[in-house]
């Protein structure tokens, strides 16, 4: 049974049809839910071209998220990033099988229109895009395509599922090759789950009431994330992310999942380090396996990492205050 924590009632991306005399509702949360939780223990990997799809594809990624540039190269060009060209998103949807993402700008809802009207699977209200709206993020109940969300606390999460997301995925800094946020990131969280889980199994709602407020979120979510133990939906790791030890490492922490930018493709031996992370995802906790997809990559072919302390440019920050 699928947490449902959040939901909202009547919400406008429901939609009810008929198709062959049959009545079909798409849109509602068990479905917007249920297919991240079909990516669970997989790999997303951020693509530019056809020929990353279908190398992505082939490696055994679950899904790919097509952006106009790698986030390392966001860094690189300096200027306003936007989601990517509708043709490039559509030539990808014709050349592989599995479901493909596509990035909107915080706050930008008809960036988010022409990508639900694309049809990609699921859209991703980042950070790595240049933000359109510093303090409100959409409001993603109106829309019949599952959205997903990066955070950095248990509070920005709850506040995103509260706006109707589907799926988290702890930022990380993106573009980096240095996985070091997004350890703290999911440490964080899952030190506040722990908090919130103690403080309802003592009884003591009025503490909750005080997170709450500390959150700005409902008592209700937080209530019945309390009550679980976890985040309602699912939650992916992403930023810095870039060997499979990496990867392991994280899913080791209790992530569902991985999403992988510039690591891959920004490395000299992308083809082969696509598998391993794959590799090591689905094999996190057997360290032989873990070893094997370390081997099958060259440190050497890695990405040029940066120290988070010197960014000028920090993306994890985008969003976090709305």
């Amino acid at each position: 049974m699928l947490p449902l924590a959040g939901e909202r009632k009547n919400a406008r991306g429901v939609i009810s049809e008929k198709s062959n005399n049959e009545d079909i509702i798409r849109g509602t949360t068990t479905l917007k839910r249920g297919f991240a939780h079909m990516l669970k223990n997989g790999v997303v990997m951020d693509v530019t071209t056809v020929e990353q799809a279908q190398i992505a594809e082939e490696a055994g990624a679950v899904s790919v998220m097509v952006l106009d540039k790698l986030p390392s190269d966001v860094r690189k060009a300096g200027g306003v990033a936007r989601t990517a060209s509708i043709r490039i998103i559509q030539e990808i949807m014709d050349s592989v099988t599995i479901p493909v993402m596509a990035k909107c700008r915080i706050g930008h809802v008809y960036e988010a229109r022409v990508l639900e009207e694309t049809d990609v699977d699921m859209i991703d209200e980042s950070e790595v895009l240049t933000p359109a709206d510093e303090h409100h993020h959409i409001w993603k109940w109106d829309f019949t395509t599952p959205v997903v969300n990066g955070a950095r606390s248990l509070a920005e999460a709850l506040r995103r599922i509260e706006e109707g997301a589907a799926m988290i995925r702890t930022k990380g800094e993106p573009g980096t090759g240095n996985v070091a946020e997004a350890v703290t990131h999911i440490k964080k969280v899952n030190d506040e789950l722990r908090l919130i889980k103690s403080i309802y199994d003592s009884g003591d709602n009025q503490d909750l009431v005080r997170i709450a407020r500390e959150f700005k979120v409902s008592y209700d979510i937080v209530e019945q994330t309390a009550k679980i133990g976890r985040l309602p939906v699912v939650n992916f790791a992403a930023g810095g992310i870039a060997t499979p030890a990496d990867a392991a490492y994280l899913m080791s922490l209790g992530c569902d999942g991985i999403f992988v930018g510039s690591g891959i493709f920004n490395a000299n031996d992308a083809k082969e380090r696509a598998r391993a992370i794959v590799l090591a995802t689905t094999f996190w906790n057997e360290p032989e396996k873990v070893k094997e997809a370390q081997k099958m990559i060259d440190e050497r072919q890695s990405m040029i990492g940066l120290d988070v302390n010197t960014l000028e440019l920090r993306m994890q920050d985008r969003g976090g205050s709305a």
